[in-house]
């Protein structure tokens, strides 16, 4: 992660210029905020993305990442002005990181599941958002659209990020023809995990976030990170690694609660430890 957990432990003392981040009972929710500029990615909004993120992945307290969005538009993509060194000037107190953000990376390292929470359209770069979400809990508003070819470009990071949670051909077709898929398409093509009705998205994420939380926090936490390592290790390294994670997740505190409450017959009481 681009922060360090020093860094992030004063999270709740920083000004967020484009971002609203709440922490409530083991869920930090990230709400882009940026509606008048329709949640444009900018720079400093970026910076404040990894800063939220490495704040939720080195704090063991939270359990799960909520990414919405206030507006019209869920994402519509890169600020080009902003990212031509043309950003517009704001409060953020969020520090400059020693090393580059590579979007993706922030999904797959935080080792935590995260849920995007889609009301609305999301556009072009909006894409490296929920592509990088372990769930994807949309509304029939949403749509969903990739329309760089129109403008002369191609969204090359978004379709890596695709590439991981659609069928290749799919990927490649939807970035030539610059369709706009409806979210129930989205849904058929494996983008969107859940699809809603409008006034039923609140009561959606609660109940996805309470059957999470239900589960051993330390537990997911290491399956997530043994799911990121399996991308990049030969199939004849994979069992000999998965066995070293098990025999570490053995040896966590959720580990022993689990079991004793299952001897017990009894809720187990998770710490994430």
């Amino acid at each position: 992660m681009n922060y360090t957990k020093e860094q992030t432990a004063s999270l709740k003392e920083q000004t967020f210029a484009y971002l609203e981040v709440e922490e409530k009972d083991h869920l930090l929710t990230i709400t882009l905020n940026r509606p008048q500029a329709r949640n444009a990615m900018s720079p400093t909004m970026i910076r404040e993305y990894a800063y939220a993120m490495s704040y939720a992945h080195h704090h063991a307290h939270i359990w799960a990442v909520v990414f919405a969005a206030n507006g019209k538009i869920w994402c519509a993509g890169a600020d080009l002005k902003a990212m031509r060194g043309k950003e517009e000037a704001n409060d953020s107190s969020i520090p400059m990181p020693k090393t580059p953000i590579v979007m993706a990376e922030l999904f797959t390292k935080i080792h935590k599941p995260v849920i995007a929470k889609v009301h609305a359209p999301v556009y072009a770069g909006g894409f490296l958002l929920i592509g990088g979400c372990t769930y994807v809990v949309a509304t029939e508003n949403a749509t969903f659209t990739l329309p760089e070819v129109k403008r002369g470009l191609f969204p090359f990071q978004v379709m890596a990020s695709l590439m991981k949670i659609m069928p290749a051909r799919q990927v490649i077709d939807f970035c030539i023809r610059a369709k706009s898929m409806s979210a129930a398409e989205a849904q058929q093509a494996g983008l969107v995990t859940h699809l809603v009705a409008a006034d039923g998205l609140d009561e959606a994420i609660e109940n996805l976030t309470q059957e999470i939380f239900a589960n051993s926090p330390s537990a997911i936490r290491l399956g997530l990170k043994a799911f990121d390592e399996m991308r990049s290790i030969s199939e004849s390294e994979q069992q000999a690694y998965l066995a070293k994670v098990l025999a570490e997740t053995i040896q966590t505190k959720d580990a022993q609660e689990g079991l004793k409450a299952f001897a017990e017959k009894r809720p187990p009481q998770w710490t994430g430890e």
